[in-house]
């Protein structure tokens, strides 16, 4: 018989602590019968206390719904179908259906992705957050007291403007912190966090992370952290299970699933994380900013403000939302413009395609003030220069097909179509952009987030542009999406011989196809250069700061290391 000897530091640290959730064999399917109805099989998995686990995978596969099948949150028309879940020790089958929301609520808090609309637009904080507390707390001076203790333990410091607040007047990062003190209202032992930074910028990624790092040391808490973004689940937790179509096919510690992933589609996502993606893919085109070529765009001097409007239509002073802005991009460049919402990228960008006006500067396109064109010259400046938006959704009418969506360029602005016809061009583009032509048929939401925006993208080819002036175009991405439309963007610009101008909150997203870089913050270009110069050495204590909360810089490590 052998003996299990425990270390001396083994003794003195006791029994393990049980865990604060424990999932076995979950399964969740829509109420409708049927084989197919089944969307998560067999999920199990374990959260230590002052443990962080990671659940990641893309969009379907399956990680949300197990995250709410744990906190008792199904949307309707899905259940349970099969498995247990325990809470601190409470088995959630064993509770009768109409008391079963509650008593998970009572011992799993849960962040959402998007603070805005987790928020009621119309309740100031203060309410929420006493709605939020347990019962117990009868007095409106214990709710008072207990609402600015929460607010005070996510590290906000003005307690009574935020409690007075209407969540429009805080930024997405206050926003966030007040649901995660509206999670800790009752205690919970853990906490379910389903993508709690997609919708922020990075260095504010970064402080919400760190907060919930803080949090986990400090009151024990465990927390299940749901991602697609492989970087931050890499960064943040330090157990892993990789979902896809519903299963488990990976799990482990992080370093160790990081350094040797054993299933196909783990390797995958690996593939596609912008800390790897310029590692992994040579880029030809981005060997350094193109020194001899001419000045194709010039903007010197802009100014544009815009009036504040309070809720109830008063003014109150005007927001600069760009402050003497200077910018040259020359033909067949890839300029990448960063900065945190709020820094004037996505203004500048909208000033240099015509879609709004500077107070004061002027904006030259291949040596023409923009302001002296004429007609004609207007004509084929805005063919020239094209715009991709963030939203793909958005940027197409939900009622055209995806073909007369693509012509309609073709056929409004005069373009050269070589002797072609316009369906055959439109068949030609969707080829370009590795669409099948027989989605010209196709309407937009019989399309995916990824390939839509390769509509979004096939449509402003169609005019035979200079200058592609892509706005956030993969933010709304899954991780293996955004690679593929990245690369897919690198192609055309070297095959089209294309300048590209990339506005990203993201600058590992920026540093893939970009050989410049411009950081923008508070309406004003703060560094400007090379785009390796910048990394590697970056001046401004801003770029610094913006590099150090770039999620997946331990992804990097592993795999170097590995």
């Amino acid at each position: 018989m052998t003996t299990s000897l425990l270390t001396t530091a083994e003794i003195a640290a006791g029994p393990p602590a049980e865990p604060v959730a424990v999932v076995e064999d979950l399964r969740v399917a829509l109420d409708a019968p049927g084989a197919d109805s089944v969307l998560v099989h067999g999920v199990s998995l374990e959260v230590a206390p002052g443990e962080t686990v990671g659940l990641v995978g893309e969009s379907g596969s399956g990680k949300t719904l197990t995250a709410m099948g744990i906190a008792g949150l199904l949307p309707r028309g899905v259940r349970i179908a099969g498995g247990r879940v325990l809470l601190s020790g409470v088995d959630l089958s064993q509770v009768p259906s109409r008391r079963r929301a509650r008593a998970a609520a009572a011992r799993a808090g849960v962040v959402f992705q998007n603070p805005t609309a987790s928020l009621n637009p119309r309740l100031t904080i203060a309410t929420q957050l006493h709605e939020a507390l347990p019962r117990n707390l009868r007095t409106r001076r214990e709710r008072s007291a207990r609402a600015a203790e929460l607010l005070e333990r996510v590290g906000i410091g003005e307690i009574g403007k935020t409690l007075a607040a209407f969540p429009h007047e805080l930024s997405g990062g206050l926003n966030q912190r007040v649901v995660i003190a509206m999670a800790l209202a009752r205690d919970p032992a853990l906490l379910i966090a389903d993508e709690p930074t997609t919708a922020l910028d990075v260095s504010v990624q970064a402080q919400v992370l760190d907060l919930l790092d803080d949090l986990k040391s400090e009151h024990g808490l465990g927390v299940l952290l749901v991602s697609h973004d492989i970087g931050v689940i890499a960064d943040r937790s330090d157990r892993v299970h990789v979902m896809s179509a519903g299963r488990i096919v990976e799990s482990g510690a992080t370093a160790e699933v990081l350094r040797s992933p054993r299933h196909a589609y783990t390797r995958g996502l690996l593939a596609a994380t912008p800390a790897l993606l310029r590692r992994a893919t040579p880029v030809s085109g981005n060997s350094g900013p193109t020194r001899g070529a001419p000045v194709l765009l010039r903007a010197q001097y802009l100014h544009r403000s815009f009036p504040i409007t309070t809720p109830g239509r008063l003014r109150r002073g005007r927001h600069i939302a760009l402050d003497g802005v200077s910018l040259e991009v020359r033909a067949g460049a890839a300029v990448g413009i960063v900065g945190e919402s709020g820094s004037g990228k996505t203004t500048l960008a909208r000033q240099i395609v015509g879609l709004d006006r500077p107070d004061s500067g002027t904006i030259e396109y291949d040596g023409q003030p923009l302001d002296a064109l004429d007609r004609t010259q207007t004509r084929s400046w805005r063919r020239a220069v094209q715009y991709v938006f963030q939203d793909p959704f958005g940027a197409l009418d939900p009622r055209v097909s995806v073909g007369r969506s693509i012509a309609e360029p073709l056929e409004l602005n005069g373009v050269d179509l070589r002797g072609e016809s316009v369906p055959s061009r439109v068949r030609a583009l969707l080829e370009e952009v590795e669409l099948p032509p027989v989605y010209a048929d196709r309407l937009p939401h019989e399309l995916s987030g990824g390939q839509l925006q390769r509509v979004v993208i096939a449509r402003a080819l169609a005019n035979d542009p200079a200058l592609i002036v892509a706005d956030e175009p993969v933010s709304a991405l899954d991780l293996a999406v955004q690679a593929r439309i990245l690369r897919l963007l690198e192609r055309l610009r070297r095959e089209r011989g294309l300048t590209l101008l990339l506005i990203s909150h993201d600058l590992a997203v920026v540093r893939f196809l970009c050989d410049e870089l411009v950081v923008m913050r508070r309406g004003r270009v703060v560094e400007h250069g090379p785009a390796q110069q910048l990394y590697e050495a970056p001046q401004h204590p801003y770029t610094q700061a913006l590099l150090a909360a770039v999620p997946g810089k331990s992804i990097a490590d592993v795999a170097i290391a590995g």
